[in-house]
């Protein structure tokens, strides 16, 4: 007869499996908390970090310095409750291990970040009062650049290192609160990345550039967004600038009726020829339809030395919108019949003056004094600090190119985003770019919009990357009687009034091939070309007031699929609204 009591053997099984349990639910609880004090420690980073940016803009030093130790000791927190022995054994766990890995890997960046990163930028910020290298007569002092070079070099390899290592980390894989915690770190991380190392150019390329060891001259070239062209617009105006001893004069301005359409074209490259034919070597409104602005600097700097039989360093071009962010910096500006300030200098360049100014010539004449008032309030009635705000801002919307006929600076430029070179997939992942080019005659991109989403995957086996562009006509339904005939082309080149026509050029990742390519779901003839091993696609478009149209490419292959897409376009006045969706397989 039993006594009630499970055999021995049961017990002990009973016992090891409560045991077991017991141990999981500690080591599950232990594994939670801390990983919700670690997110809370990071988040802790992103909030320091963000007052030690602004105690540094403002010039306190002393602020800065009592904040760099916090922001190290969230990181040491972060990386001590995320790298135990119970933390790296839950990694190993499938699905939910990605989770684990993910916090402890931005962890362990942040914390690098913090102790070899912070430092040389304090550095950089004890030698000089960031707000005192100002403008004077249209000068800058550039005395202090040589001595914060160093540091900032070493600032910059750690960045640059830790943001390659943190894009690397797939959030999307991870739950909240890791992923949020992760994709916050990584934003961190890669915003101070982009600073300093445009700090650490700018330490480098400055002085030389702005005439510390000789006179220098730079064509400029103000491009119009009305417009839209590859590198943003048509060129609108040129100005040619001296820089010596850091101080900036304008030397010439020249209407673009200076330089009358080329009976034999400049040399242009193969891609180039297939999307534009030979445009861009005939008319110099036309040059920044190059998408690689080292082809297009050059073949600028050509033009201008054939008309004017003078050498120079260098060619920059930017676009109507950097003008609203100078004048957020500088205040406000009066030129022809206009005065205007950051909010309304876009809308006047690239829509009042054509409205209030029908005579071509006379714009032209308008366009030349908002450019030299311009240049006037930026180098003498701004901070330098508030101007290097404003220039960065505009370069990191790509707004801003910069082409060197110096090897050494040009190899610096071409090697960053001012330079404007076509983009190289690597480590950080690929490139995928939408390319935007006005084919009407006139001023329509004023009321353009465009949403481009990417989607990435696997269809049939194969990796995939899909590119989509909307492409829309916001302009008035009544645009033919309402708007100038300068603005709507008024038919000139076979486009009625009031449409706009656009090439729009999709291309894909390095060494990716196209599968397919359809408008609004139905294939139609396209313009291909190759940049290099990136394949390109081509649409003509042509939308009438109030219709848009969607245009879809997809590439397969090497390069393809990869999570880490970005997105590169051609610069718009409103910047289109970009979205990584759901892959369509067909």
């Amino acid at each position: 007869m039993s006594d009630g009591r499970l055999p021995i053997r049961r017990r002990w099984i009973g016992w090891t499996i409560a045991a077991v349990t017991t141990l999981l639910l500690v080591a599950v609880g232990w594994v939670v908390v801390r990983g919700v004090a670690a997110a809370s420690e990071l988040q802790n980073v992103k909030s320091s970090s963000s007052q030690l940016r602004s105690a540094i803009a403002d010039g306190d030093i002393e602020r800065a310095e009592r904040i760099a130790p916090r922001i190290a000791g969230h990181t040491g927190q972060a990386r001590d409750l995320t790298s135990d022995v119970v933390w790296r054994g839950f990694e190993f766990i499938p699905w939910l291990g990605a989770n684990f890995t993910a916090m402890r890997e931005i962890a362990e960046i942040a914390d690098d970040v913090a102790s070899d990163a912070v430092i040389p930028v304090l550095d950089v910020a004890r030698s000089i009062d960031l707000g005192g290298p100002g403008l004077s007569g249209s000068g800058i002092d550039l005395t202090p650049f040589a001595a914060v070079e160093a540091p900032l070099a070493d600032a910059d390899e750690v960045l640059s290192a830790a943001d390659t290592r943190a894009q690397q980390i797939d959030a999307d894989a991870a739950l909240p609160p890791f992923a949020d915690a992760v994709r916050e770190m990584r934003d961190v991380i890669t915003e101070a990345a982009t600073v300093v190392g445009a700090l650490h150019g700018a330490s480098v390329l400055l002085p030389p550039m702005l005439g510390a060891d000789g006179a220098r001259t730079y064509v400029v070239a103000m491009q119009n967004n009305a417009e839209l062209r590859s590198e943003g617009g048509i060129v609108g105006s040129l100005a040619l600038l001296r820089a010596e001893e850091g101080r900036i004069t304008i030397v010439r301005q020249p209407s673009t009726t200076d330089f009358p359409a080329l009976d034999a074209p400049l040399s242009l490259g193969d891609s180039t020829l297939a999307l534009f034919d030979e445009g861009p070597g005939r008319h110099i409104q036309n040059v920044t339809s190059i998408p690689d602005f080292t082809e297009a600097g050059p073949v600028l700097a050509q033009r201008w030395e054939q008309q004017f039989g003078e050498r120079i360093d260098g060619v920059i071009a930017i676009d109507a919108v950097v003008a609203s962010h100078i004048l957020r910096a500088a205040g406000s500006i009066t030129f022809g019949p206009f005065t205007a300030d950051a909010d309304t200098i876009v809308p006047i360049l690239l829509s009042g003056v054509y409205a209030t100014v029908p005579d071509p010539a006379e714009q032209d004449i308008v366009f030349g004094q908002a450019a030299s008032a311009l240049f006037s309030v930026a180098l003498s009635g701004s901070d330098l600090k508030q101007l290097i705000a404003a220039l960065a801002v505009s370069a990191d919307e790509n707004r801003i190119r910069i082409w060197s006929t110096h090897d050494d600076e040009q190899a610096m430029l071409a090697a960053s985003t001012l330079g404007g070179a076509l983009p190289t997939d690597g480590e950080r992942g690929p490139y995928v770019g939408v390319l935007l080019n006005d084919t009407t005659g006139g001023k329509m991109d004023f009321y353009a919009d465009a949403e481009i989403s990417s989607a990435v995957g696997t269809c049939h086996g194969e990796p995939t990357t899909q590119v989509r562009v909307t492409w829309s006509n916001d302009a008035p339904l009544d645009a033919e009687e309402s708007l100038p005939r300068y603005v709507t082309g008024n038919g000139i080149f076979g486009v009625y009034a009031g449409n706009t026509r656009t090439l729009i050029a999709i291309y894909g990742p390095e060494g990716a091939t196209m599968q397919s390519a359809e408008r609004d779901g139905e294939e139609e003839p396209v313009q291909t070309a190759l940049f290099g091993t990136r394949s390109v696609v081509q649409h003509e478009v042509e939308l009438s007031p109030g219709e848009s149209t969607t245009i879809t490419v997809s590439f397969i292959g090497d390069g393809a699929g990869d999570r880490l897409t970005r997105i590169q376009h051609t610069p718009m006045i409103d910047a289109p609204e970009t979205t990584r969706s759901e892959i369509v397989c067909r």
